[in-house]
């Protein structure tokens, strides 16, 4: 596609590993109250390409969580950051190692980032980053009505979407999903930082419509949802999402979608695809940079 790069600001900006953080327990849509392991830190156990579901944590989040000490800063870092940026490690064992925004949490405002798993290994979890942003104000040629958002488009290059003769974009996805299974996050006034999460507490809808089968790093698509300036209902819209963390006990909560294209009116055409997850095309990013 035809992209508009020229147009596109690349910043720096600075991050570190961010710290997890626990109060107490927390109460879940059952009524149980639980401690869960949750965000932030360095992940070892789960990457992107590995199950959001059925883990012993809630919104855990695969490797790396960082965010920067300062409030202000912080939002420019999950603001500026989008799926597909490098990420360069300043600092700790693993210093010079090469990562990849993987999305962005929010709530806890976190921007999370994929390593190749022998340098994660290596971290210690008091590193510090380089993020390379660029990908905001993204527009496509050949998709006017689409508004893009978060996403590099250097990853966009990799994935070779095309529109078919009708005008629509072909997105490949792992699951496509109603508006009312969306839940935390909505009500925000912008989804060009953070995310929103798909609710799981229904068990036969996690089944209908392959919630148990999501992982981390997938392309999901939400109908009848606008998401230009905040996700909102408006029929016959789409928005795609990427999946950032996992399920929750939390109601209202569970995996959480960071949006990368969404269109008010049924622009994208989403597409069943079982491979259709970032981890796919992040080896070719590697390479080329």
């Amino acid at each position: 596609m035809k992209l508009n790069r020229e147009q596109l600001v690349c910043m720096a900006v600075n991050a570190e590993v961010d710290h997890p953080t626990i109060k107490s327990y927390r109460g879940g849509f059952d009524g149980r109250a639980r401690i869960t392991l949750g965000t932030g830190g360095i992940t070892y156990s789960h990457a992107i390409g590995d199950s959001c579901m059925n883990i012993a944590g809630d919104h855990v989040e695969p490797g790396v969580s960082m965010a920067n000490p300062d409030p202000n800063k912080n939002m420019a870092v999950e603001t500026f950051s989008c799926i597909g940026n490098e990420v360069l490690c300043l600092s700790g064992p693993a210093k010079g190692s090469k990562g990849i925004v993987a999305g962005t949490h929010g709530g806890v405002e976190h921007t999370m980032a994929w390593f190749p798993a022998d340098d994660l290994c290596r971290m210690d979890g008091t590193e510090k980053f380089l993020i390379r942003t660029y990908g905001q104000g993204l527009k496509a040629e050949e998709t006017p009505d689409v508004f893009w958002m978060n996403i590099d488009p250097m990853l966009l290059d990799e994935m070779d979407l095309h529109v078919n003769e009708e005008g629509k974009l072909i997105f490949p996805v792992t699951a496509v999903l109603p508006a009312y299974l969306m839940g935390s996050g909505l009500g925000s006034s912008s989804l060009m930082n953070g995310d929103y999460d798909i609710m799981t507490q229904d068990k036969e809808a996690n089944e209908k419509f392959g919630i148990n089968d999501l992982k981390f790093g997938d392309f999901v698509a939400v109908l009848d949802h606008d998401s230009t300036y905040g996700a909102h209902y408006k029929n016959n819209a789409v928005t795609i999402g990427v999946v950032v963390h996992s399920d929750s006990f939390t109601s209202g909560h569970g995996p959480g979608l960071t949006v990368v294209a969404t269109s008010k009116n049924g622009s994208i055409k989403p597409v069943y695809d079982p491979e259709a997850n970032i981890g796919k095309y992040f080896a070719a990013l590697q390479s080329e940079r």
